[in-house]
């Protein structure tokens, strides 16, 4: 027994594996592609909630069209204009129950969706339109002289 040696120093940092695994792992976590990766993610989880939109130009008519399927236009949406932005929020509320042999489901589904998108100078309030068909709701928002009222206007919305 007298070959044996009791260590009485700890190991240095550079020889212990586990540190040298460990300072691996958070460089290869931090590298440039990665970041990248994990801002993508946080931007998804921000727009979750944002309503998606295409804007074109048609004869001098800025033309918004957003997705709102399964949504009440009437109930659930509203459009207004405030300080020359466009306002859109729609809130979705689902219910479903079924009844099947000898169980009941319930299940509740709700969402909130927004988005501002800012419009040309010169647009009066009162030309803008708005209508609902099939699940798009489209905007149409004609350019025009009068600067927009600093009130919030809330623009009716027709179904067809």
């Amino acid at each position: 027994m007298t070959g044996l040696l009791k260590r009485e120093r700890p190991v240095p940092a550079r020889f212990d594996v586990f540190e040298r695994f460990d300072r691996m792992f958070d460089d290869w976590m931090t590298a440039r592609p990665f970041r990248r990766l994990a801002m993508l993610d946080r931007d998804w989880e921000e727009m979750e909630g944002m309503i998606r939109v295409d804007e074109l130009h048609d004869n001098g008519t800025l033309v918004i069209r957003a997705e709102l399927p399964g949504i009440d236009p009437d109930a659930d949406v509203e459009l207004t204009v405030e300080d020359g932005m466009l306002h859109m929020h729609a809130e979705r509320r689902e219910e479903e129950e079924t009844e099947e042999k000898g169980y009941l489901r319930h299940e509740l589904r709700t969402g909130s969706f927004s988005r501002t998108l800012p419009l040309p100078e010169g647009v009066t309030e009162s030309d803008i339109t708005a209508e609902y068909k099939d699940g798009i709701l489209e905007v149409r928002v004609p350019a025009g002289e009068v600067a927009v009222a600093p009130a919030p206007t809330k623009i009716p919305i027709t179904t067809s």
